[in-house]
C-alpha cells in the first residue's frame, strides 16, 4: 500500500516537475546575470520590487541562491534588492508553482507566489533601512578636499578608426598624485572587431541545448534528493495517518507557529516541500498553515541566515527573519479566513490528477524524470568512490 502511494505521487508530480524543470532552464539562460545585476542597484521599493519579481521564476533553491545572491551583492546590488532576491527566488518557481498545481490545487497555487512576492518586498525594504540610514549620515559629512583633487593631466587618445593621430584630453589625476601620466586610449571600432571574433554570440539551438542540460544535472541534483523524501513522507501520511488525525491542532495560529519551528532548521527547496504540504494537507493540517510551511522552509534555513548575517549585518537578519515570518503568517491567517469565509475548497490531488493525461506521457515522463535522477545518484556514488580513494591513497 505504502509503495503504490508513493508511486501514485510520482505519477502524479513527474509530467509538471519536468515541465517546471524545462522551463527554468530556459529562463536560466535567456535571463544573464549580468542583467539582473544592472536591474538591481540602488535603495528603495523600485530596486527591490524589480529584484523580487525577478528572482521569483528563476531556478534556484535555497542552496543555490546563496552564491547567485552574493554575487549579486558583490556587484553594486543594494541589500534591499539582496533580500528580496534571497527570499523570492527559493520560495517560489516555475517548477514549484507548477508541481503545486497538481499536488495543491490551484487555489494555493495562486497564493503561494503572490505571498512569496510580498514577503520578499517587506523583508527587503525592512533589511534596506540601514542602507538608507547610511546614505542619509554620508550625504550629511562634508566633502573632504585635498585627495582626489580637481588637477587634470593630459591624456592621449587616438583619433579615427585605427589612426595615428593623437589628440590631447584632459584627465582627473589619480588620488594624491602629483605626477601626470600619459595614457594612450585606443579608438573602439579596431578592438569591438576583435571582441567579436573571439566571443561570437551563442545561437538559439546552443541556448536551449544549455538550458535543458542545467536542467538535466544542476536542477535535478538540486531538488531530487528532498522532493524524494517529500514524496515519501505525503506517501506514509496517505497511508498511515488518519484524515482527522490533526484536525484538532492543525488550525489557527498554533498551527502555524508549530510550522515555523519545523520550517527553520529544514533546508529544503520550494518544489520539494510540495509534495511535504500535499502530505500535510492530508493529515488534517490547515491550508494556512501548509503556506507558511512552503514560505518559511525554503527561505529560514540556517545556512542562509548565517550569509544574511556575513554579508548584510546582524541587524538585517532580524528585518529578514520579521519580513519573511510575519508575512508568511499574515498570509497563512488570510487563507484560512478565505477557505472557511468564502468556501474556497482546498484539497490534495494525490492519486487522481495524473489520470487527465494520456496514460504514455504520464508513464513516459516518469520514467524519464527517474533516468535523471539516477543519474545524478550514480554521478554522486562514482564521486564519493573516486575522492575516497583518493584519501586513501594519500594516507
Amino acid at each position: 500500500m505504502l509503495l503504490n502511494n508513493f508511486i501514485d505521487l510520482f505519477l502524479d508530480s513527474a509530467p509538471w516537475l519536468l515541465l517546471g524543470l524545462v522551463l527554468a532552464g530556459i529562463i536560466k539562460v535567456f535571463v544573464p546575470m549580468a542583467w539582473m545585476q544592472k536591474q538591481l542597484g540602488g535603495n528603495g521599493f523600485k530596486p527591490t520590487f524589480k529584484a523580487a519579481l525577478l528572482g521569483a521564476p528563476l531556478p534556484l533553491c535555497s542552496c543555490g541562491v546563496i552564491p547567485a545572491a552574493v554575487g549579486l551583492r558583490r556587484a553594486g546590488a543594494s541589500k534591499s534588492a539582496t533580500t528580496a532576491f534571497m527570499v523570492a527566488t527559493p520560495e517560489t518557481g516555475v517548477d514549484s508553482v507548477s508541481v503545486s498545481v497538481v499536488l495543491l490545487g490551484p487555489f494555493l497555487a495562486i497564493v503561494r507566489p503572490i505571498a512569496a512576492i510580498t514577503s520578499a518586498i517587506v523583508a527587503g525594504l525592512l533589511v534596506g533601512r540601514d542602507d538608507d540610514a547610511a546614505t542619509e549620515t554620508a550625504a550629511a559629512k562634508p566633502a573632504a578636499s585635498g585627495c582626489c583633487s580637481s588637477k587634470s593631466e593630459p591624456v592621449v587618445k587616438a583619433s579615427g578608426c585605427c589612426s595615428s593621430k593623437s589628440e590631447p584630453v584632459t584627465k582627473a589625476s589619480g588620488c594624491c598624485s602629483s605626477k601626470s601620466e600619459p595614457v594612450a586610449k585606443a579608438s573602439g571600432c579596431c578592438s569591438s572587431k576583435q571582441d567579436v571574433a573571439v566571443k561570437p554570440q551563442a545561437s538559439l539551438l546552443a541556448k536551449l541545448t544549455e538550458g535543458l542540460k542545467f536542467a538535466a544535472t544542476d536542477l535535478v541534483r538540486d531538488t531530487s534528493m528532498w522532493l524524494l523524501v517529500g514524496l515519501f513522507f505525503a506517501a506514509l501520511v496517505t497511508t498511515y495517518v488518519p484524515a482527522d488525525f490533526l484536525a484538532k491542532w492543525g488550525n489557527g495560529l498554533l498551527a502555524m507557529l508549530v510550522m515555523v519551528l519545523v520550517s527553520v532548521p529544514m533546508y529544503i527547496c520550494a518544489t520539494a516541500s510540495t509534495p511535504i504540504a500535499a502530505g500535510l494537507l492530508l493529515a488534517g493540517v490547515s491550508p494556512g498553515a501548509v503556506l507558511v510551511f512552503m514560505l518559511a522552509g525554503p527561505a529560514t534555513n540556517i545556512a542562509t541566515l548565517g550569509v544574511i548575517t556575513k554579508e548584510l549585518g546582524k541587524r538585517a537578519l532580524f528585518g529578514y527573519l520579521g519580513g519573511v515570518l510575519g508575512c508568511a503568517i499574515l498570509f497563512g491567517l488570510l487563507t484560512n479566513f478565505a477557505v472557511s469565509q468564502l468556501g474556497i475548497q482546498v484539497q490534495p490531488q494525490v492519486g487522481h490528477e495524473h489520470r487527465l493525461l494520456p496514460m504514455w506521457l504520464t508513464i513516459s515522463t516518469s520514467v524519464i524524470l527517474a533516468i535523471l535522477m539516477a543519474r545524478v545518484a550514480i554521478n554522486k556514488l562514482l564521486q564519493y568512490r573516486q575522492n575516497d580513494s583518493k584519501l586513501t591513497t594519500s594516507n
